[in-house]
């Protein structure tokens, strides 16, 4: 293959034709729309108009154009047709709510719109002409607008569609459009997409740049190291971004002083090219015209390579053509690639294997491959993106012959490199753009499509990229995945196309919403908090802080520093009286309060009871803060409904006294576990035998932890009163859930490794969980019902249970966000911020989330405790040498703790982990590092604390 748009010797389209106008008035084109495309018996007489903005004739015809078209599309996938709800408008919440709005073709973006309204239903609006939206100013955002959605299709699990009106309007907080140079409606969406306050996951700015072939082939080859076609260049009045053309790289650029009198240096410039070594065996080339404004022209000649005289002629019938910043190529044209098992060559023309990548922007601004597809042909015909089927990877090399599966796995891997790198290239072009050039300060790009020719370069099989696209690649991709939609085949194995992509859009969505929020803080917490005040500074939260400590580093990192004296939380009452006032004397006007520090939940929800903003309310919340009113409420808790949270809760006493002691042994099977009421971190945590340890542990506790002072941070405020409760054999977990008005929005199951017994600080811990699904199933559940019985309505929390034999048993409710590691991890592996969600929760804002994230992989780590590991620590795996290795990206450190200080109630340094494709490797490379590191040894056997991860 492989260009895709060569045909054959004589132009596909007339140069100056109308032919060379896009199909479609996104691309520029103008007139009316084709008539009978679509045959179909869905109704007609629906509300397309928008009130306040009529359409002339022609742009309404385009209106019921892709509205027809979006219900050929719907009936093809098997989904009903939209129903017309325009009568009765929606109202929604202006300003608090997510928007994702689409405007363009229904066939283009088809996958978006299933994906966002499966991830956020309700919110994916689809918009088939510009005068359903409208941009107003911004207050307080010069040059910027807002953009107001009036009338769209909505889309919702199981791919139902409603026709709908807002009153008042939905303000967008993400936008994507088809964009396009000519006079149509592509015009009209690039002015909508310039300068919006809201996200943009394209502009025509951007747009402008990706389509200029010459421009993307010099940025992959330069800065992703990806493979492009061989090509000479000549460009007139050359872009400024455009940098001289590396011959090493098979990039030649000349740029030209003028269109007339070249032809001298056409001449010697096509005669060095066509004899040049970079153009290795090829036969053929092709030349065509590069620039924004032959974007989808298929203006192109197919020459021998021998033919000097012929490819002169073409390039300088070519230059008449140029404009500024426009280019004439002369590139290679690669034959079919005779694949590795292929039986020698075919006695017709071959096949042609076109590859198309679709690539997503996700969490940290990283590259992600979502999906690849490809088009067969016959290799001396055009392969294009609309003549030729879809099919995966898999089979359109078995097609050609190549279906060994370790060296279609090679290709694949090859492609997803490639694709990455391409993506990766484009953002760091961006990265050093400016607004004014990327067409707004929130316009980046989201996702890419990736066209690849495949060659046999050596024997060994390439990608090599032939151009960068959005829409045909993602239409393609939603074409492979509609075969599975009717009639229903089988399942879709892989991910959807848009599932990253729409994952991106709620994140970003999630940040517009929180910018400049007013948030109170209620206490500091320690070094394992500092990411709260660099991620606050990243999302543009205004924080006001709360805390005991007047020299608390964070004092000088937040917007008011409010000095309180919270540590004797029995007095939580008054103190919330106290500090309502200081926050009204001092003219807070705030969005919302939380908490992240166990000490001070119960105060946090006192507090905004107090000031009227939304919170779990304070008995649910004292509830859950003191572990056995947690355990004997859910036992009382039969339900109905049934299973009811009583079916999860674990016997204990409350120990206050040694008498209390003394009847709890009778009342509670032994062995027990004995811990702090209100403790955090595992600290005092004990398995106990039989009765004289009860005692004698519950005296040393008491003796050595009495107040604030004796350890600070693990609830020690509230008095130094234990429990005794059972112990339950199991295996044990973590569940982070985010629940906002009741309802589960997101869950995320973690697994500990065995403890040290007869203590339980944490040892070793995997994500995502290696439970079967359904005993992940029981344990989301079971958390969720517990939270549900506690009164735990709104917040995030995290949820210790063990998996016994019998079923989930719960450990203990901490009623605010996951400790040590958990945030960093779910935040990597599935992109998303229980940070941002816990805030959003404060401000009254549904959390932005995926109804059903997705893993990218896997970490395992372990705890390191200064008992354990003060030599190594000091030495071979000093922080300084761990932070280094975090940096090359080798593990994954979080610190806990500040200083090396040994003590007998002590909790985690540091949690150190590796990644992995599987859990497997994960816990291979986590192995060899601790005992290269020294962490592993006798007393600390990490393969042990590892071994549940197997």
């Amino acid at each position: 293959m492989l260009s895709l748009d060569p045909s054959g010797p004589e132009w596909d389209c007339p140069l100056g034709s109308k032919d060379l106008e896009e199909e479609g008035p996104w691309g520029g084109g103008s007139g009316l729309p084709p008539t009978g495309c679509f045959p179909g018996s869905w109704r007609q007489d629906v509300g397309l108009d928008c009130k306040g903005s009529p359409e002339g004739a022609e742009a309404r015809a385009w209106t019921v154009y892709y509205y027809s078209l979006l219900q050929s599309c719907l009936q093809q996938a098997g989904l009903p047709e939209t129903q017309d709800r325009s009568q009765v408008p929606r109202t929604g919440c202006p300003g608090a709510e997510v928007t994702l709005c689409v405007l363009g073709s229904p066939s283009t973006f088809l996958p978006v719109l299933l994906e966002g309204g499966v991830q956020s239903p309700g919110n994916m609006l689809l918009c088939l002409s510009p005068a359903w939206l409208m941009k107003v100013p911004a207050p307080g955002q010069p040059g910027e607008a807002a953009l107001l959605v009036s009338k769209a299709v909505s889309f919702h699990p199981g791919g139902l569609t409603f026709l709908d009106d807002f009153v008042p309007p939905r303000r967008a907080t993400y936008f994507l459009a088809g964009l396009g140079p000519g006079p149509g409606r592509g015009r009209e969406a690039a002015e909508l997409a310039r300068d919006l306050t809201c996200p943009t996951g394209a502009s025509a700015e951007l747009a402008r740049l990706l389509e200029d072939r010459l421009l993307t082939r010099q940025l992959l080859a330069q800065q992703g190291g990806v493979a492009v076609p061989a090509t000479l260049a000549f460009t007139y009045k050359p872009p400024g971004l455009l940098l001289g053309g590396d011959a090493s790289l098979g990039l030649r650029l000349v740029e030209l002083s003028g269109k007339e009198g070249q032809e001298m240096l056409v001449k010697e410039e096509v005669e060095a090219f066509l004899r040049s070594e970079a153009l290795g065996d090829i036969l053929q080339v092709a030349v065509k015209l590069s620039g924004w404004r032959w974007r989808g022209r298929q203006a192109w000649r197919l020459h021998p390579r021998a033919e000097l005289g012929a490819v002169v002629d073409t390039v300088l019938a070519l230059l008449e053509k140029l404009e500024e910043e426009e280019s004439v190529l002369v590139e290679a044209v690669y034959p079919p690639a005779q694949l590795p098992c292929s039986d020698g060559p075919s006695p017709g023309p071959g096949l042609a294997v076109r590859i198309c990548a679709v690539v997503c922007r996700i969490q940290g601004d990283r590259p992600l491959l979502s999906k690849v597809v490809c088009g067969v042909g016959r290799g001396d015909r055009p392969l294009r993106h609309h003549n030729s089927l879809p099919r995966t990877l898999e089979v359109a090399l078995a097609q050609c012959g190549l279906g060994e599966e370790a060296q279609v796995a090679a290709v694949r891997q090859r492609v997803k490199a490639a694709a990455e790198a391409a993506l990766a290239a484009v953002l760091a072009l961006e990265a050093g753009l400016s607004a004014e050039q990327r067409g707004g300060r929130r316009a980046h790009t989201d996702f890419l499509g990736v066209d690849f020719a495949l060659t046999a370069a050596g024997g060994v099989l390439t990608p090599v990229a032939l151009e960068l696209n959005g829409g045909l690649c993602l239409e393609a991709c939603g074409a492979l995945e509609g075969l599975w939609a009717a009639p229903r085949l089988g399942p879709a194995a892989d991910e959807a196309v848009a599932a990253p992509l729409v994952e991106t859009m709620l994140r970003r969505s999630a940040r517009c919403l929180m910018e400049g929020k007013q948030l109170l803080v209620v206490g500091a917490g320690g070094v394992s908090k500092k990411f709260v005040w660099e991620a606050a500074r990243d999302y543009g939260l205004q924080l006001h802080l709360v805390e005991s400590d007047p020299n608390h580093f964070a004092s000088q990192l937040v917007q008011t520093f409010i000095h309180f004296d919270m540590t004797e939380h029995r007095r939580d009452e008054e103190n919330a009286r106290l500090l309502a006032e200081l926050v009204r004397a001092r003219g807070l006007k705030l969005d919302g309060c939380f908490s992240y520090w166990d000490d001070c939940l119960v105060l946090t929800a006192l507090l905004c009871q107090e000031l009227g903003l939304p919170c779990s309310s304070p008995a649910a919340m004292r509830l859950a803060k003191q572990k056995s009113l947690t355990q004997l409420h859910l036992l009382r808790h039969h339900g109905p409904p049934w299973p009811a949270p009583s079916l999860h809760a674990v016997p204990c006493c409350p120990l206050e006294s040694e008498a209390d002691v003394e009847r709890a042994v009778h009342q509670v099977p032994l062995p027990g576990v004995m811990k702090l009421e209100f403790g955090a971190g595992a600290v005092g945590v004990r398995l106990v035998e039989d009765a004289p340890q009860c005692h004698e542990h519950f005296s040393r506790i008491t003796r050595d932890l009495q107040g604030e002072a004796d350890h600070p941070g693990i609830g020690l405020g509230w008095g130094n009163a234990m429990l005794l409760m059972e112990f339950v054999e199991g295996t044990e977990h973590d569940v982070d859930l985010v629940l906002f008005g009741g309802r589960l929005l997101a869950a995320f199951v973690s697994d500990n490794g065995p403890t040290r017994l007869p203590g339980f600080t944490e040892t070793a811990a995997c994500m995502p969980t290696g439970l079967a699904p359904e005993q992940e199933a029981q344990m989301v559940q079971a958390a969720f019902r517990c939270c549900l019985g506690c009164g735990l309505l709104d917040g995030v929390f995290n949820v210790e249970l063990k998996l016994t034999g019998a079923g989930p048993r719960l450990i203990e409710i901490n009623p605010r966000m996951g400790g040590f590691y958990l945030r960093d991890w779910i935040l990597e592996l599935y992109g998303v911020d229980l940070l941002l969600a816990a805030v959003m929760v404060a401000c009254g804002l549904r959390p932005a989330l995926p109804t059903r994230p997705r893993a990218r992989g896997h970490l395992v780590g372990v705890m390191c405790l200064v008992s354990q590991h003060l030599q190594a620590l000091s030495s071979t795996a000093s922080r300084e040498t761990l932070q280094a290795l975090h940096d090359r990206g080798l593990l994954r450190l979080n610190l806990l703790e500040e200083a090396l200080v040994p003590g007998e109630y002590e909790e985690p340094y540091c949690s150190v982990a590796c990644a992995g494709p599987s859990p497997i490797e994960a816990r291979l490379r986590l192995l060899g590092l601790c005992q290269g590191l020294g962490i592993d040894g006798p007393s600390y056997p990490v393969a042990h604390f590892l071994s549940h991860f197997k």
